[in-house]
Order: structure tokens, then sequence, then C-alpha cells
């Protein structure tokens, strides 16, 4: 039987599993990836609020704009990975956020899970009224780049940030 994948908001009935995917990207020494990972759940009830705020514009700081975070679940309702889409897009994500960041617990990589992700993600960003939607990756995340171009990403200009970091950008007409 295919695995069935599915994204879901964040809610506390997942904290146990979220607390277990957190920890394993915390124990990696990996950058977490979308931002919102790096949110201390040690108070899952005020993370969680936090990013339902974030979803209906309230309580967000100077310049940011209102976001969704999904988590990615298999059948067995493992968190396998995070979304964060931006609903609209600011100068500093237009040059290196762009709509859409996501990432894959590091036990679950390698496995066509970011792909779909991405796809499902694309769906949701549809469903937000996104019509062209700015994906980004640094230059050396090949494992990106590869999945971005597989949901339709088309390059565009890269951005050097000021550390000299290169990020390829590609957008994906919805």
């Amino acid at each position: 039987m295919e695995e069935q994948l599915y994204l879901t908001k964040p809610s506390i009935d997942l904290k146990e599993e979220y607390l277990s995917f957190y920890k394993e990207w915390l124990d990696s020494g990996e950058n977490m990836i979308p931002w919102v990972i790096e949110k201390d759940p040690s108070n899952f009830e005020k993370m969680v609020q936090f990013l339902m705020d974030n979803e209906k514009g309230v309580n967000l700081p100077d310049g940011w704009v209102s976001d969704s975070t999904y988590w990615l679940l298999n059948n067995d309702r493992r968190i396998i990975g995070v979304v964060n889409i931006r609903h609209q897009l600011t100068e500093f994500l237009l040059n290196s956020g762009g709509h859409i960041g996501y990432g894959i617990r590091p036990s679950e990589r390698r496995k066509g899970f970011a792909t779909k992700l991405l796809f499902l993600s694309l769906e949701k960003a549809k469903e937000l009224g996104i019509k062209k939607v700015l994906v980004v990756c640094d230059e050396t995340n090949l494992g990106s780049y590869i999945v971005i171009t597989k949901n339709g990403g088309i390059p565009d200009s890269d951005f050097t940030e000021e550390d000299g970091n290169i990020v390829n950008r590609f957008w994906i007409e919805l």
C-alpha cells in the first residue's frame, strides 16, 4: 500500500509527535528550515497559537507578512516535514525567502517526500489566491533544486546574500 501523505495545520493533539520531530532537528545540528521550526516548543500551546496568529496576521512583528504553516503527515500521523507559506512578498522575501519554505526531518530525506510536500504546498498557495509562487534554495542545495524544478520551477536571476551565499530563485505559475 502506497504511503498517503497529507498536510495538516499545527494542532495540540500532535504535541508528542512534533516534539519528536523538533528533537530530531536539534540533534542533527542542522539549520532549521523553514524558520518556524526554530520556535521553542516547550510551551507547545503558545507555539501553536503563535502559528495560528501568524496566519490571521495577528501580532505580527513590523515588516512581517501573514503566513500559513502546515505539517506533512503520513498514515501513522508521523510528522515528515513542515512547510511555511508566506501570503505576500517583502523585498527580503523577494530576494532570498520566497513564498514557500519547507523542510523534511533528517531521517526521512531522500525518499521523495520533499517533492510531494512542495506539490501539496502549491495547492495551498493557490487556495490562498497566490497565482505565481517564488521558491528559493541555496545554490549548494542540489536536492531542493531538483524538487523545485520537478514541481515546475522556472529559474529566475540568482541573489547573492551579504555573506556571499548564492540563492537560486524559481517561479512557479499556479
